[in-house]
């Protein structure tokens, strides 16, 4: 019996992921969108899909999260059913929020990964290294997510990606948060430096002081909100920047890389929600609150600027 997987945003991280699980020659892989790499099935849109009249097993999310400018869950109407497991690889915290209001037939599972892809041409596809993907049930350790869960890391491991690892659904939000510790550090900051790469901030004395001051002011928060430390396997501040050091491809962060292109920046889940989060409980982000409203205005005064060329 074969896997039903679609790919909603079969860009760079979800063509990645498809291609690999199309390995097996028991997992049937679809997605939005028109690639040379050649898919079980690829449909235009969401009601293409729909009228395609398949169950899906797994529907993989890994568009960019921007809650300010659409809820992408609405998209998906038609596509999930009962036993459907609705997978988001998006980067940020309260991305699964919105689907899981929406579809309660389904299980939420949440993704973090970590893979250097990127997407230099048209249809073309670089991997340079790391595939380490983690993913865990939302919002609890329901029996039927769980469950679906296990099954995706053993496709995911059979399909060649060996740091796949399932956690509970408390571990994953304490990763979702580690994640948004190093995503909140470097994004930003590269913005506002006009586009330094990662391994010359981490190299720079004064900036590699403010990224490791961003990823402590996020951990300290982190443990407060979910009321729990992070577990020791977890790496420190100095074990990420000293990696990054190391890392001298010169790769830019996704939201430079958005911000170069014109293209609106994940400002909301990266920034925003940890914020408002962290601010229920009582504690504040000083560093990420400036950073937010820096860029926050930057983003609205060009689209301002955008809108009276037009």
């Amino acid at each position: 019996m074969s896997n039903e997987i679609l790919i909603f945003g079969a860009g760079a991280i979800g063509a990645f992921y498809g291609s690999r699980l199309a390995t097996d020659k028991n997992v049937n892989v679809s997605v939005f969108g028109d690639y040379e790499w050649q898919p079980t099935r690829t449909f235009g849109n969401a009601s293409e899909a729909q009228k395609a009249g398949v169950k899906w097993d797994y529907v993989i999310v890994s568009t960019k999260a921007l809650p300010d400018v659409s809820d992408d869950s609405e998209l998906l109407q038609g596509l999930i059913s009962e036993g459907t497991a609705v997978v988001l690889i998006q980067n940020g915290l309260g991305v699964e929020e919105p689907y899981y209001r929406r579809y309660p037939q389904a299980s939420i599972l949440s993704a973090v990964t970590i893979t250097s892809a990127a997407q230099p041409d048209h249809g073309v596809i670089k991997h340079n290294k790391w595939t380490r993907i983690n993913s865990g049930p939302y919002p609890s350790d329901s029996q039927a997510a769980t469950k679906k869960n296990r099954l995706l890391n053993e496709l995911l491991v059979k399909a060649g990606i060996k740091d796949a690892l399932p956690y509970d659904a408390a571990k994953m939000q304490l990763l979702r948060w580690h994640k948004i510790a190093i995503n909140a550090a470097f994004n930003p900051s590269s913005v506002l430096s006009q586009g330094a790469d990662n391994a010359s901030m981490a190299q720079d004395p004064d900036l590699y002081e403010h990224l490791k001051a961003v990823m402590e002011e996020v951990f300290t928060a982190a443990q407060k909100v979910m009321g729990q430390p992070f577990p020791k396997d977890f790496a420190s501040a100095e074990q990420i920047l000293n990696s990054t050091k190391r890392n001298t491809s010169g790769s830019k962060p996704s939201m430079q890389l958005d911000w170069e292109s014109g293209k609106k920046m994940e400002l909301e889940v990266i920034l925003g929600n940890p914020v408002r989060l962290a601010r229920e409980k009582g504690v504040d982000m000083p560093r990420l609150q400036t950073m937010y409203a820096l860029l926050k205005m930057a983003q609205t005064k060009r689209e301002c600027a955008s809108k009276s060329k037009m």
